[in-house]
């Protein structure tokens, strides 16, 4: 499922997240900063702080309290306290709603690749064609697009604990160090992904060069070989090389 969250801001005040009203939800509950604290997970002096940021945020108190130390002093929301709860509430249904339909009519897949982090310099989306069950490992077949998969090989753990079957959606990620390039034709190689691309960048560095090659359908790989190696095969814009990796090197991930 999608989730959202909302942060409120003015200028020059500290931005606070909409989940502190959960303890302005608490403190209405339990009369007592302390007590709402420990409720939702805050230390005493995190809890504090943030009353008086939501204070400081809005027109009118949220929380009208005084310092009574850990052991806990009245406290109780206001009228404005209660009025902005009714708000959030009524703008997290709202939320809800909207995710909801963007759930169904996109898939969350499309907000997960946009919020995923990985050090591996290519990750590919695609969906599982092919399991080939096999004693210890296996091996799992990615489709990027037509004409263009992945193989992959995996522990069956690894099968059984991440879902991984026909149909399923996946990413491949390929460190780029593990990318080799090769050029000419009828090659023999043991590398079970013998990706065909044309080099859409090359940049140099003292001991690296990095390669970016276009390998069809809006897709990119990208291979980090040594200098020596790019200028011993000529890469240029525009030359056609096969990307090989070895099917052990590529990781799945799931949502």
């Amino acid at each position: 499922m999608l989730s959202a969250t909302v942060t409120l801001e003015r200028a020059g005040l500290p931005r606070v997240a909409l989940a502190r009203m959960a303890l302005v939800e608490a403190v209405g509950e339990l009369g007592s900063i302390s007590a709402a604290a420990r409720k939702v997970g805050l230390s005493y002096k995190a809890a504090w702080d943030a009353v008086q940021a939501l204070n400081n945020l809005f027109d009118a108190p949220l929380i009208s309290a005084a310092p009574g130390g850990k052991a806990g002093g009245a406290a109780q929301v206001t009228p404005r306290g209660q009025a902005a709860l009714a708000a959030f509430r009524r703008v997290q249904a709202e939320m809800d709603a909207a995710l909801a339909k963007l759930d169904q009519g996109l898939g969350a897949d499309v907000f997960w690749s946009l919020g995923m982090k990985t050090s591996a310099r290519n990750a590919l989306r695609g969906r599982i064609v092919r399991v080939t069950t096999g004693t210890v490992n296996t091996e799992v077949t990615l489709r990027l697009a037509d004409g263009l998969d992945i193989v992959a090989i995996v522990t069956a753990h690894s099968v059984e604990e991440l879902g991984l079957a026909e149909g399923a959606p996946a990413i491949a990620l390929i460190k780029s160090s593990f990318v080799i390039l090769a050029k000419g034709e009828g090659l023999r190689t043991s590398a079970r992904n013998q990706i065909a691309g044309t080099v859409a960048a090359r940049e140099d560095g003292a001991v690296n060069s990095e390669v970016r090659l276009d390998i069809g359908a809006g897709k990119t790989l990208v291979a980090t070989i040594t200098l020596d190696s790019a200028q011993a095969l000529d890469l240029a814009v525009g030359d056609a090389v096969t990307a090989l990796v070895k099917a052990p090197h590529v990781i799945l991930a799931i949502e």
